[in-house]
């Protein structure tokens, strides 16, 4: 399936940091603001999220509150996360597309994990988004890399799967995070292979 593989890449959010804390906090304070309880933000979120649908912000919107700000100190990397890229990176060239905040890579440097990944695509530098087609036309670019020669690894289907496949690259959903709950409806949304943790692509590439 994986053939003639020169670079995978890597989504940051829920496919190499754990944010399920961060997402907690984020609800919590959803939860302070519209004078509710934390279950009852959690559980409406997780029918939006069901819905294919960003859970945090339409509960947000629903509750009539603006959105509340992410604690990027309730970030953490995923246990597996350090010993996964060190074995991939001894087999790829390894590139990070992800729509965050400035200072990308010092906060990969502060995980520890900057020493694996060649390149780093981060939406604030680069002025463009995903799902925009655009972000990821840069990455190979600046790999020199095509598309059928790279493999793109995320949690979300409308951000990391579907524009990567149109691209003509290589998937693979890492079912972490919220993203996990995205209902497939059509063909474009099926990556080529679904995974469960990050070790277990090292099993597979």
């Amino acid at each position: 399936m994986f053939e003639n593989i020169e670079w995978v890449f890597f989504d940051v959010g829920s496919t190499i940091i754990d944010e399920h804390i961060a997402y907690e906090h984020r609800m919590k304070d959803i939860a302070d603001l519209a004078n509710t309880t934390y279950s009852s933000v959690y559980e409406t979120a997780m029918e939006f999220y069901k819905q294919n649908k960003k859970g945090d912000l339409e509960t947000a919107k629903l509750l009539g509150v603006d959105l509340t700000k992410w604690h990027k100190e309730d970030e953490v990397l995923y246990s597996d996360a350090y010993e996964c890229l060190e074995i991939l990176s001894s087999r790829y060239k390894i590139g990070i597309i992800a729509n965050q905040s400035l200072g990308t890579k010092d906060r990969l440097e502060q995980h520890g994990i900057l020493q694996y990944i060649d390149l780093v695509i981060a939406s604030a530098e680069e002025g463009v988004a995903k799902p925009d087609k655009k972000i990821f036309e840069i990455a190979l670019e600046r790999g020199n890399c095509k598309p059928n020669n790279a493999v793109m690894i995320g949690d979300r289907i409308d951000n990391d799967i579907i524009p990567a496949k149109l691209l003509g690259m290589h998937t693979i959903w890492i079912k972490q995070g919220f993203g996990q709950y995205w209902n497939i409806i059509q063909e474009v949304e099926k990556a080529d292979c679904v995974v469960h943790s990050l070790m277990d692509i090292c099993n597979i590439l």
